[in-house]
């Protein structure tokens, strides 16, 4: 399986920081990203898949998927066969949300208990918001204004609220990530590349408690305990399931081949071939 960077990744902005339009990829891509905050995906075209820890959604053109805050995942985009891949990126922003729920009087009921991911459910009046926001896509221009673009984001929200009541604690909680369980939480997350800062974030912990905390649990920092596992995760891939290293390097968090077959070398002693594996 290859993946590829595709030049036209960079998503261009409708309203800076908020609305997104990631379009024309006509490749496979495949990444890891961080989300800081609610984010809505509207697929016009292609599909996207989201892989977690805890849960893998796949969506196609003209589904709807809203991505809780504070996780980090795998996403991936596959255009259909002789068209580009095209979606709408909404960031549902804290400072946004707040507004809103100040114009509207809008109060959490209490803490949202349901799957940090979630399918919507496409209504006339989705599906309505849906083709009414394409053309401001594809046509973002500066007459598309801030106040127009936020008045849009707002109708997504309110939109959401009456097709999925319960979304109201999904959306409007504004508490910082409390401090979790370090250790399962690195056990469920290590494949996933990102900077020790994000891990910290998400682990409701600063930097420096990080670390700390992160010694006291594996009794290693984490850049040499991450490198590891990593590590021993891929010999058990490569030796007991016969997988290719060409087809785990990725999913362990290596950014390429060549440093991935440099790293197993100096741990194990041979590459990644299979030869002296268990």
């Amino acid at each position: 399986m290859t993946y590829t960077m595709d030049m036209t990744d960079s998503p261009q902005e409708i309203l800076p920081g908020v609305i997104f339009y990631s379009y024309r990829s006509a490749v496979r891509t495949e990444k890891v990203f961080l989300w800081n905050h609610p984010t809505l995906i509207l697929q016009v075209s292609g599909q996207f898949t989201l892989e977690t820890s805890v849960q893998t959604i796949v969506i196609g053109g003209g589904e709807l998927l809203l991505i809780g805050k504070n996780q980090v995942g795998t996403m991936t985009k596959v255009p259909p066969p002789g068209a580009p891949y095209e979606t709408i990126v909404i960031s549902l922003q804290e400072d946004l949300l707040r507004t809103i729920a100040l114009e509207e009087g809008i109060q959490p009921d209490g803490t949202y208990q349901g799957l940090p991911n979630r399918k919507i459910p496409v209504d006339d009046f989705l599906k309505g918001y849906f083709q009414s926001v394409v053309p401001y896509a594809r046509r973002a221009g500066p007459e598309t204004t801030d106040a127009l673009g936020l008045l849009k984001v707002k109708e997504a929200v309110l939109l959401l609220l009456q097709t999925s009541p319960e979304l109201r604690d999904f959306l409007f909680d504004f508490s910082a990530p409390h401090k979790i369980d370090l250790e399962k939480f690195m056990l469920n997350h290590f494949r996933f590349n990102i900077p020790l800062d994000q891990f910290a974030q998400l682990t409701g912990r600063s930097l420096s408690a990080f670390k700390r905390d992160f010694r006291q649990v594996f009794g290693s920092p984490p850049r040499q305990w991450l490198q590891d596992k990593r590590l021993d995760t891929a010999r058990y891939l490569i030796g007991t399931k016969k997988r290719k290293a060409s087809e785990v390097y990725l999913e362990l968090g290596f950014q390429s081949l060549s440093h991935f077959s440099y790293a197993f070398k100096k741990k194990f002693g041979h590459p990644p071939s299979g030869k002296g594996s268990p």
